[in-house]
């Protein structure tokens, strides 16, 4: 009777609860789309991509997907893209879905919360779903991400493919196929089918998605790696056979970064690795995707063929390289899923993306991509660019590695300093020259930063890509192999810390101190000249592009103080007509006056006046004398 008047209580509080208020109530979520689970796929898919309208940029695709079981089933387009730890896939290009099973036409229905999941209910006597859709690539980049252009076809398999829900796609095989121009030659990591130019040997989804095809009329082959190597393929794609010869020198560059990378990372898990570089500024760039056996880069069209040294980009490939160990073969525990629609974490993006950027620098210097007074030049300016985070006061690095989701599709930063977004690359780069110094200081100067990229990333045998995770302990324990010392506690205070000096002591601790002076290095001309904007932040706090369009202000910094934002333009300086080099030479003098701009926003002329903060000043690193040149030694080829 208790227990039965217990009940009655329960019900009737519930009761009550649930008539708290008026209004209507929420209707049930749709049942959870299957989660994937480690078992064995029956049978292979057989996937038919058709690539070869250039004109309209339609890719036309056929799928056979084995049944496993009658009743219903699930269709997963693939959402979350390995390469940007987010969301960034769209379902809009996926159009004409159709799904036919013995002749017969099957409804499909999408899913009214996962937009990216489609419902079919399988007949008894189905053996397949034969399944076709065609793929519209956006036109220009404004659309989204550009996968074919006049010039370039790319297959990104994520977009081109449908895979049944409840399997780790490492267990489903594929069989692929691709239809490319009649005179566009192809590359890719993935194995050719014997005598088929335009089949792939059968391989998991897993794999496949992870293995684009690049294609151009004109393709450059240049072996970078030494005979007897695993190896490695310079792949470049223009429009141009011009565009794809490249200089002696910088061929040099190139092979000695291979080389040069090898001796960070002893262990060759992949068993061929191919660049696949686009010289092609309708693409997305510049810039580039990992993978575990390439990477698909994008520079400008003269990339090589200019008389002119790309300064910014030159240490691009060695960034990419470096992540087929430090991001495919060895991967945060917490950003791998067993298939392409499962939410990741990115708690460890600055081990992810941001050592693999501090081995790009590394690896340039070390290579001659760049000089090392170059090297110390980009250090320098990505310094400054990390001290003039504002929004550290209030978000922290570690809460910086959600940012990759939080600004997924493009999303807007209008006052990026104060938002920040993705800082783990460019802070990451501080965080582990400090780790390297405090690893040098230890040891007495016998072990380094090489030594924990030896033993972290240096398990394993030739050719075996299965994926390794990692955790933040993981981590820890193998800088404490090196160099006993609390590592957890080391790196929590720089990932937590709102204090700029700690951010950037990695750079004292090598031997050298940031100073700024009235003479800007060639590598901060590069810098502005590559983000189509002058900088005057150090003087005003904005940076202006073309026709005095303002770009970006300091949160709190005297451009900001004067009520000026993003999208603004400045007409004038006390009433000259606003150029870069007028307002340049105004705030060149040792003690700039208060200037008055003339601004329209939204057609709205006004006038506002700037107390500059003193004269514009840029970044460079200068050597602490009587400290350990530890800087140098790390930038020195192996």
């Amino acid at each position: 009777m208790r227990v039965l008047a217990s009940a009655v209580i329960l019900y009737l509080v519930f009761a009550q609860a649930s008539a708290a208020s008026d209004g209507p109530q929420p209707i049930p979520l749709p049942p959870p789309i299957p989660v994937a689970r480690d078992v064995p796929f029956a049978g292979q898919i057989t996937l038919d991509v058709d690539a070869s309208n250039l004109s309209q940029r339609i890719y036309r695709v056929r799928e056979s997907i084995p049944v496993q079981a009658a009743g219903p089933m699930v269709l997963l387009y693939p959402q979350w893209e390995t390469a940007s730890h987010a969301p960034t896939a769209s379902v809009a290009g996926l159009t004409g879905l159709t799904v036919v099973s013995n002749g017969r036409p099957l409804k499909w229905e999408r899913d009214t919360v996962d937009m990216f999941a489609f419902h079919v209910d399988v007949p008894a006597d189905a053996k397949a779903l034969d399944v076709s859709f065609q793929y519209l690539s956006p036109f220009s980049l404004r659309q989204g991400a550009v996968a074919m252009t006049a010039s370039t076809v790319t297959v990104p398999w994520q977009n081109v493919v449908l895979y049944p829900a409840g399997w780790f796609t490492r267990n489903i095989p594929v069989s692929a196929r691709v239809t490319l121009p009649n005179d566009f030659a192809s590359a890719t990591a993935l194995e050719n089918s014997p005598g088929d130019a335009t089949g792939f040997r059968t391989t998991s989804l897993e794999t496949l998605v992870d293995s684009p095809v690049y294609a151009s009329r004109h393709v450059g082959r240049y072996a970078l790696a030494r005979k007897g190597e695993a190896p490695v393929t310079l792949n470049v794609f223009a429009d141009d056979e011009r565009r794809i010869a490249i200089k002696p020198a910088q061929l040099d560059a190139l092979r000695a970064m291979v080389q040069q990378a090898g001796k960070v990372f002893p262990t060759r898990h992949y068993r061929h690795y191919d660049f696949l570089l686009a010289l092609d500024d309708a693409l997305p760039g510049p810039g580039g995707s990992e993978q575990a056996q390439s990477s698909t880069d994008t520079l400008p069209p003269d990339y090589f063929a200019g008389d002119e040294r790309d300064l910014i980009n030159a240490d691009l490939l060695a960034h990419e390289f470096v992540h087929s160990w430090n991001g495919r073969y060895r991967q945060p525990a917490d950003l791998w899923t067993a298939d392409f629609n499962t939410p990741v974490r990115g708690s460890l993006l600055w081990v992810y993306e941001g050592q693999t950027e501090f081995w790009g620098r590394v690896l340039a210097a070390r290579s001659g991509l760049r000089t090392k007074q170059e090297t110390l030049d980009a250090l320098a300016v990505g310094a400054a660019q990390v001290l003039a985070q504002k929004g550290r006061t209030w978000k922290s690095l570690q809460d910086s590695t959600n940012d990759a989701i939080v600004t997924a599709g493009g999303r807007s930063t209008s006052w990026r300093d104060w938002q920040r977004r993705e800082d783990y690359y460019g802070e990451g780069v501080f965080l582990w020259l400090a780790v390297d110094a405090e690893l040098r200081q230890r040891t007495h100067e016998a072990k380094g930063i090489d030594d924990f990229a030896h033993d972290f990333f240096g398990e394993g045998i030739v050719g075996e890509l299965m994926t390794r995770t990692y955790t933040f302990d993981d981590v820890c324990t193998t800088l404490n192999r090196i160099a006993p010392n609390d590592w957890a506690e080391f790196l929590r205070k720089r990932l937590e810390t709102r204090a700029p000096s700690e951010v950037i002591d990695g750079i004292e601790g090598e031997g050298y101190r940031l100073v700024l002076d009235g003479t800007p290095s060639g590598y901060a001309e590069a810098s502005e000249a590559d983000g189509g904007a002058r900088d005057f932040s150090s003087a005003i706090g904005m940076t202006l592009g073309k026709d005095g369009l303002i770009r970006n202000v300091s949160w709190e910094g005297p451009a900001f103080r004067a009520g000026l934002a993003p999208g603004m333009r400045v007409e004038s300086v006390d009433a000259s007509p606003y150029s870069a080099e007028g307002l340049h030479a105004l705030l060149t003098i040792a003690a700039p006056r208060r200037l008055t701009l003339a601004v329209t926003a939204n057609d709205v002329k006004s006038s506002v006046t700037i107390q500059p903060t003193g004269p514009l000043r840029y970044p460079h690193l200068q050597r602490i004398e009587g400290t350990p040149d530890r800087l140098t030694k790390l930038l020195a080829p192996l």
